[in-house]
Parts: C-alpha cells; sequence; structure tokens
C-alpha cells in the first residue's frame, strides 16, 4: 500500500475561519477526512500533519525518508520564502505534489513564486479543497506508474 505524508503549513489550522472569501469554508479537519475518504477508495495511507513552525516541517519531511512514498504539501506561505523545505524536500528525494486551495497566480505578485515547485513531480493550485485530493490522487497514480516500469 502506497504511504502518503500529507504536510499542512502555516496557518491552515485556521481554515474555515480564516479570509473564507479566499480559502473557503472547508476545515482543515474536514480536508483532512476527504483525504482519508479518497486514500481508502484508492488503497492508500495518509498520515496529515500541520504546523505552523518552519523547522517542524522540515523536521517532518526528513523523517519521511524510506518511512513514506510521498509528500503533499501545501506550506502555505512557506512555499514563498522557505529555501529550507525546499531543501528538505530536495535531500530526501521524495515525490512531491505541492498544492494551494487558492490559484497562487491569480493573487499577490509575492505569491507567484514557488520554492517548492522545482523539487515538485506537479502542482494544482485554485480548487479549494479538491486541490488537496486531486493532489492525492496524481501522486499515487504516478507513484503506482514508476512502481510498474
Amino acid at each position: 500500500m502506497v504511504s502518503i505524508l500529507v504536510l499542512h503549513g502555516p496557518n491552515l489550522n485556521l481554515l474555515g475561519k480564516r479570509e473564507p472569501g479566499i480559502y473557503g469554508a472547508v476545515t482543515l479537519e474536514e480536508i483532512n477526512s476527504r483525504l482519508e475518504q479518497e486514500a481508502d477508495s484508492i488503497q492508500a495511507k495518509v498520515l496529515c500533519v500541520q504546523s505552523n513552525h518552519e523547522g517542524t516541517l522540515v523536521d517532518r519531511i526528513h523523517a519521511a525518508w524510506q518511512v513514506h512514498d510521498g509528500l503533499l504539501i501545501n506550506a502555505g506561505a512557506y512555499t514563498h520564502t522557505s529555501v529550507a523545505l525546499r531543501d528538505a524536500i530536495a535531500g530526501i528525494q521524495m515525490p512531491t505534489v505541492e498544492v494551494h486551495l487558492s490559484n497562487i497566480y491569480r493573487r499577490e505578485e509575492f505569491r507567484h513564486h514557488s520554492y517548492i515547485a522545482p523539487v515538485a513531480i506537479g502542482q494544482i493550485s485554485g480548487f479549494g479543497a479538491d486541490s488537496y485530493v486531486l493532489g492525492l490522487q496524481a501522486l499515487v497514480r504516478h507513484l503506482r506508474s514508476v512502481a510498474s516500469s
């Protein structure tokens, strides 16, 4: 069974309350529940972790090496600022999909740059909570394709 680490970055614990016009009304708990349901349906497993602390996210990425098969990450604001997260992902060379609730390219200019995108196999943004499910599906499909080739 494919194992996916799901990392949620800073302020995502406030989903459902924080700027619902941008991020929607779905809570982080609901997103995690959707991911668990989808993982069950595609015969995968997920471990969902949220932190507001960059170092904690880096530590989780390091600990994922040889434990999980892939990483699904919404690094929040760290997407645009964290070389440390980028280097952690590059360091363990784990297939990674970056997701965002909003379309970061339709927002403020500073959000248009991602340090994670160059070390990810793909990026999905702009579909609200569905971005996570789409990202999970794509990541699992990719992992299975690589395993069968």
